[in-house]
């Protein structure tokens, strides 16, 4: 069950539910654990996300840490705004082949325009895989 800010733009909560985060999201088996615009955690599994060599893909851990600091921003955002990803960076320090990837998503900056929030991707042990960094700008519906 994810856990949800008790003021989250309801129709929001709607898009998530409905949409389950998205198609890319669910082709990937990304499952959403707690959403906030100050923390979020999602975990994804290796299998199926791997690139040639049975590494996880580099791209997986972008559109992971994609995932999170979208949905971050967008709850930050509230119900009058909308986030649009405007910069996006990851550095890959370790591989992984097997299990499941954790992502914690944690806000920098959390604006009236923009949203800078970091993503640091941990295997099984706690180790580091990939550090995420991502900015989104937020629009008036």
């Amino acid at each position: 069950m994810t856990l949800l800010p008790p003021d989250l733009d309801p129709e929001l909560v709607e898009r998530l539910v409905a949409t389950g985060g998205g198609a890319l999201c669910r082709k990937m088996g990304i499952e959403f654990h707690e959403l906030s615009a100050e923390r979020s955690v999602a975990t994804m599994p290796v299998e199926g996300n791997t690139q040639v060599i049975g590494l996880l893909h580099g791209g997986a851990h972008v559109v992971l840490g994609e995932s999170l600091g979208s949905i971050s921003s967008a709850i930050h955002g509230g119900p009058d705004r909308y986030a649009v990803g405007i910069e996006i960076n990851a550095t890959h320090s370790r591989s992984v082949t097997e299990g499941v990837v954790t992502a914690t998503c944690t806000a920098l900056v959390l604006g009236r325009t923009l949203c800078t929030h970091e993503i640091v991707i941990t295997d099984s042990d706690g180790r580091r895989l990939s550090t995420v960094r991502m900015t989104n700008m937020l629009r008036d519906r």
